[in-house]
């Protein structure tokens, strides 16, 4: 019994007592301050000729390629385990039954 009053009397008795480091909300604007200054640093970059770097447009590719392959590899794994086919081919076809209840091709 001693036990269950001191386990008690360490818990919080109101929200303003309660340690909460983390809150939605806070996550949320530090979240949308980080979003909001990386997009106006970026387009104030825009203005100045420094920052106009001439890119070969075959290393864009191989670098979106790379970085696709990076943020989805988890997700085309999971795929290929399950053998998922995100396309028609090779998809078995379902069709329904002609002449069923649900079928309402008949116009009065």
């Amino acid at each position: 019994n001693e036990q269950m009053t001191i386990f008690f009397t360490l818990l919080p008795t109101n929200c303003s007592s309660s340690i909460r480091l983390i809150t939605p909300g806070r996550i949320y604007r530090v979240q949308m301050y980080a979003i909001t200054k990386a997009f106006v640093i970026a387009f104030v970059m825009t203005f100045f000729s420094v920052f106009d770097v001439p890119v070969f447009w075959p290393i864009l590719l191989c670098y979106w390629i790379v970085l696709f392959v990076l943020t989805m590899k988890r997700q085309i794994l999971h795929m290929v385990k399950y053998k998922y086919v995100p396309f028609n081919i090779g998809k078995q076809k379902y069709g329904r039954k002609k002449g069923g209840a649900s079928s309402s091709s008949s116009k009065d």
